[in-house]
């Protein structure tokens, strides 16, 4: 048995154990086996993803791994890299409060703000169905079809794949309902986020998530990325909008529009310290 040191974080109530390198390579675990044993809820810590400090990257200022709940691997995290972001600036492995991020979706570059919150450059979302993945031809209002309904649905990739459905319908009844079976359709090849949103105004929206991996999550940061773009291709919302979820409210800011889509998305939001411990494992 072995004892490791680890951190525990949250962004919006999205949480996750966060490991220094040194704890990771001192475990003698992959990070799957860690993700599963660390985030179990009963037997472990408790969480919805695993996050472990990656130094040794040439590429960027420092780089991350991150595997969901399940052991899963996930390419993003917008409430991960949030949390990612706090963890090092605060440590001080990285002294700069912009920086750049090696992950699986690429180069992210988040910042610390005066009031503590983070702001992420989250890149440019991907809308070409083949590189999402999801099998149609036109990734926006597509059918959709489940045990008992038919949705139409938008998908979008933040480095993760998302299907978002704007509905009038109670979106957390929906989720619990339906984001299981939606994120193994045969539509999506590597299954999906699944996030139904409910439009207030043109520059706010609600959203409940259904996350690959984790089930209902209090929040998703790529989750509100996608809905965000979605909500603003279909004419239902302007360029900076309000993202409530669950655990909280997100600010994302997107300048695209049905004839030029090709501009990063930022997101903006709070990251916070819960606990730090030891584990035996």
């Amino acid at each position: 048995m072995t004892m490791i040191n680890f951190t525990k974080m949250h962004g919006l109530g999205n949480d996750f154990v966060v490991l220094d390198y040194e704890e990771y390579k001192n475990s003698a675990k992959t990070p799957q086996e860690l993700a599963v044993i660390l985030c179990d809820r009963h037997f472990g810590i408790g969480a919805d993803g695993l996050i472990i400090i990656n130094p040794n990257v040439k590429n960027a200022d420092i780089g991350w791994i991150f595997y969901n709940a399940d052991g899963s691997s996930a390419q993003m995290c917008g409430n991960g890299i949030r949390c990612f972001a706090k963890y090092v600036y605060s440590k001080g492995l990285i002294t700069k409060k912009e920086f750049s991020v090696d992950t699986k979706a690429g180069i992210i570059v988040p910042k610390i703000l005066e009031n503590g919150y983070v702001k992420v450059n989250m890149s440019k979302p991907i809308f070409e169905p083949s590189l999402i993945p999801v099998n149609v031809k036109n990734n926006l209002n597509f059918e959709i079809k489940v045990s008992d309904k038919t949705f139409k649905a938008n998908a979008v990739s933040m480095g993760n794949p998302h299907c978002i459905i704007i509905t009038d319908e109670n979106t957390k009844e929906l989720a619990l309902k339906y984001g299981r079976e939606i994120e193994h359709n045969s539509l999506f090849p590597e299954k999906t986020n699944v996030e139904f949103i409910k439009i207030l105004s043109r520059n706010e929206i609600n959203l409940d998530v259904w996350e690959r991996g984790c089930a209902i999550t209090l929040a998703c940061g790529t989750g509100a990325c996608a809905s965000v773009t979605a909500a603003i291709l279909n004419g239902y919302c302007d360029k900076k909008v309000k993202v409530n979820l669950p655990g909280g409210s997100l600010i994302i800011e997107w300048n695209g529009n049905v004839e030029d889509t090709n501009h990063d998305i930022f997101m903006s939001g709070s990251a916070e310290f819960s606990f730090i411990g030891k584990i035996e494992i």
